[in-house]
């Protein structure tokens, strides 16, 4: 029996890391796994809400606060009502992040943090958007983390480095730390 199996049943799992550090992929495979196994699943990646959530708003610090402070009332909202969020943003700045979980702790709904913690040279290598080679071109600036600041978490929930963990072994603790959500709820 696989952790996913007894997955809580409305959590929000956020996870933050750089561009290109695996947050996407790895929400969609544990989505595809929650939902094989029954449970209501909603990812919000973070482009696709920005196009439609946050649409107007820039990437000072201002307005990328503001994008997750609107992504996370948003992910609690569905994580109160039965559904797993799980949260593919990059959620640069530690305070937003701090901001969310306060949310969600004020409403009593289970708020995990995971790390994607993938190096910026492999995320570089990687460059699934092209966005580091239009930041070494000159043609791209305020990055995270080449030319914007990305403040890691304190205390993540759980840490995932994916140039040494594979697809399978993350899906596979993220479904052990929802069940984990489930036995303390």
């Amino acid at each position: 029996m696989s952790p996913l199996d007894s997955a809580a049943s409305g959590a929000t799992i956020w996870l933050t890391g750089l561009s290109g550090a695996g947050k996407s992929t790895i929400a969609e495979a544990v989505a595809g796994e929650l939902i094989r196994r029954g449970h209501r699943v909603q990812i919000l990646d973070g482009d696709e809400v920005r196009t439609n959530l946050s649409a107007g708003l820039g990437f000072s610090r201002e307005d990328r606060n503001t994008h997750v402070q609107r992504v996370g009332f948003v992910a609690e909202l569905l994580a109160r009502h039965g559904v797993i969020a799980l949260v593919p943003v990059i959620a640069p700045y530690a305070d937003a992040r701090d901001t969310v979980r306060a949310h969600h702790e004020a409403h009593g709904t289970p708020y995990h943090e995971v790390y994607v913690a993938t190096p910026l040279r492999e995320c570089q290598r990687r460059d699934v958007k092209g966005l580091y080679a239009k930041a070494a071109a000159g043609e791209l600036t305020g990055l995270t983390g080449v030319d914007d600041p990305y403040e890691p978490p304190r205390r993540p929930d759980l840490t995932i480095d994916t140039e040494h963990v594979d697809l399978v072994d993350a899906v596979t603790v993220i479904g052990t730390l929802l069940t984990e959500l489930k036995e303390t709820a």
